[in-house]
């Protein structure tokens, strides 16, 4: 399998590696499973070569990176497109929509038409949606800036829970290191043994899901409404929660409440409260030695059965992995 990966100046240094290193192990250790005790008859190979638009192209930490001509990439089946080294929401906005990354958008685009699959992370999901290649497609994203990303491309069906999507020969992968969940995902499609190989040697954990990692305030906080009706929540969390109960307090409707907290963090109000009492619920557990059962009615479930599933179902984990004993 050919993969051309796209340096460009400003790209993020950790993505851009976790990506050549992963692949790159992967080759040796399809070359290498026979040593290692492991049979993998008819080890795939990736043909991965970094593309650019200039011969040396400056990494976001300022590490020069030699590329080969971008036309290569016109050969490849898969063309990745690390992210963007910004965090800042507006100066990520700015820089994905100006001219300095129209190279950038424009090299997507023509990828897509010709029928390469394209995969990206993180920010760099925001270069794939700029050139206009998610529209009517699920993608995901860093988790704290998929409101932003929902709010600015409403055609796009964001999934910040997901750590990894594809939809129509299109992948994207979660945070910033969600790169090594991308480039294990283009092994694993070839090889799961290969994969499986791969992660037990550079000590990768399986993480399909962010939602253990998400902070819901933090989500909240785009929008006022949201963040209102959290706090209101957090007052509550030991009870019932009413949702005609929160808006009447926050002076809107029902409708509204719905629609603010479905655009700002892409779920129902009574989901985001139950996300409240699994971090709640995380925390106790984390930092205290409190029964499940005295927990569970801490965040308002009668019975902890209630409690413990809605904990595995949210962050794949058990009570007992999370208090950490």
């Amino acid at each position: 399998m050919r993969i051309a990966v796209l340096v460009y100046d400003g790209v993020f240094d950790s993505g851009l590696s976790a990506v050549l290193d992963v692949l790159d192990a992967a080759n040796a250790m399809g070359e290498e499973a026979a040593t290692m005790g492991v049979e993998l008859p008819d080890a795939p190979r990736w043909e991965v070569t970094t593309v650019g638009f200039q011969p040396q192209v400056r990494t976001g930490a300022g590490h020069l990176v030699t590329a080969a001509p971008l036309a290569v990439a016109d050969e490849a089946d898969l063309f990745i497109v690390p992210a963007l080294a910004e965090r800042r929401p507006s100066a990520l906005l700015d820089q994905v929509a100006g001219e300095r990354t129209r190279p950038v958008r424009e090299a997507i685009a023509r990828q897509r038409d010709r029928g390469a699959a394209v995969a990206s992370a993180c920010t760099g999901t925001f270069l794939l949606a700029a050139a206009g290649i998610l529209d009517g497609l699920e993608a995901t994203t860093t988790w704290w800036l998929a409101p932003i990303l929902r709010a600015r491309h409403p055609r796009i069906r964001v999934d910040q829970d997901r750590m990894l999507i594809t939809s129509d020969r299109v992948t994207t992968a979660g945070a910033a290191f969600g790169h090594v969940d991308l480039a294990l995902a283009i092994v694993r499609d070839r090889s799961p043994m290969l994969a499986d190989l791969v992660a037990r040697y550079l000590v990768i954990d399986d993480r399909p899901s962010q939602s253990a990692y998400i902070i819901p305030s933090a989500l909240a906080r785009n929008d006022p409404v949201v963040a209102a009706f959290e706090r209101w929540a957090r007052e509550r969390l030991t009870g019932p929660i009413s949702i005609p109960d929160a808006a009447a307090a926050l002076g809107v409707s029902d409708r509204t409440l719905q629609r603010s907290v479905q655009r700002t963090v892409g779920t129902s109000p009574i989901r985001f409260v139950q996300d409240l009492r699994v971090e709640q619920a995380t925390h106790l557990l984390r930092t205290t030695d409190l029964s499940l059962e005295t927990i569970a009615r801490r965040v308002g479930y009668e019975h902890p059965n209630t409690l413990r599933v809605l904990l595995r179902e949210r962050t794949g984990r058990t009570t007992t992995t999370l208090r950490g004993v």
